[in-house]
């Protein structure tokens, strides 16, 4: 997804064009010259995008570079000092944080929105309307490789049609996610399905395969609902199917995660990099709501703000 697909999308939603470029007009107009570098989480994406296009349109001498690499490989990258800014899908890991400490790295972290991952088939799927954990650990756990190949594996009277899996590459945080709440331990699965860390890739591949089962962030089902089926999860309660109501509500259960930026506290010295920062921050529930996130909840924002003011130079 392009930061111009972003701004085409953010565009049409004409009543918070109006309310962003407001506040950006009062961020300090066209004083910021120079290039804010971010990469990792394809999840958290999308959210940066349309923040750095309307930093930028009021800031013309700012660019936001945009890398999507995973989580694993965005935080790579900012504990060698070669971003500002590392989108995440899930919290920074111990080994990440001492990593940091090694480096003389100091971080702030903000929680810019959260996202339910959603379960997908391909359309052409007349069977499968719903899912337990229990079965989607019996489709993903690292046992399951080359032994659980087809639906009618999974549930009596499922059709003998072959199980096409895509999901999340090894350096997304997604991948760390899924793997925990499903699998019962972060990284552990099986290996034979079709992996990447671009959630688009693996909306093109459910789209594709009549047996297709995937998984990815929920915005990128919104996008594409038309060409996807949504499975509900069922955790114990009764099936649920991810939505801004049921993630906020925490019933949308094992699947719901806040999203995370990490900035570099060295960073923020430069003027272009803390006006962002701050811009970002000060409106991320607008922009997640913009590509189909949910906004953090108020308590959440506060110490976001809270964070931020203490942050700045």
């Amino acid at each position: 997804m392009s930061p111009s697909h972003a701004g085409r999308d953010l565009r049409a939603l004409a009543g918070l064009v109006t309310v962003v470029a407001t506040i950006a007009g009062c961020s300090g107009g066209g004083e910021f010259s120079g290039t804010i570098q971010i990469a990792g989480s394809s999840t958290v994406a999308p959210i940066t995008e349309v923040a750095g296009e309307e930093f930028s349109n009021e800031n013309e001498g700012v660019s936001t570079s945009i890398a999507i690499t995973g989580t694993g490989a965005g935080m790579s990258r900012f504990l060698q000092k070669e971003i500002d800014v590392c989108n995440a899908s899930r919290p920074i890991t111990e080994a990440e944080k001492q990593e940091a400490a090694a480096a003389g790295i100091e971080y702030v972290e903000f929680t810019i929105g959260y996202d339910g991952l959603a379960v997908t088939a391909n359309v052409a799927n007349d069977w499968c309307d719903s899912l337990t954990v229990e079965q989607l650990k019996a489709i993903w756990r690292p046992e399951a490789e080359g032994t659980v190949t087809n639906w009618n594996q999974i549930s009596e009277g499922w059709p003998d049609e072959p199980l096409k899996l895509y999901g999340a590459g090894t350096a997304s945080g997604t991948f760390d996610y899924f793997t925990e709440v499903i699998n019962g331990k972060a990284k552990q699965s099986r290996s034979d399905y079709t992996m990447s860390e671009n959630d688009n890739m693996l909306v093109r591949g459910v789209v594709g395969e009549k047996g297709s089962l995937g998984y990815f962030g929920y915005a990128y089902y919104i996008e594409n609902k038309d060409q996807l089926k949504l499975i509900a999860i069922d955790n114990g309660n009764g099936p649920v199917k991810p939505s801004t109501e049921t993630v906020v509500d925490g019933s949308y259960a094992p699947l719901s995660r806040p999203l995370f930026i990490y900035v570099n506290k060295e960073s923020l010295k430069r003027p272009e990099a803390a006006a962002f920062v701050k811009f970002f921050v000060e409106n991320c529930g607008d922009f997640a709501k913009a590509r189909g996130y949910v906004q953090p909840p108020d308590d959440v924002q506060q110490q976001n703000l809270a964070t931020l003011k203490a942050s700045l130079p």
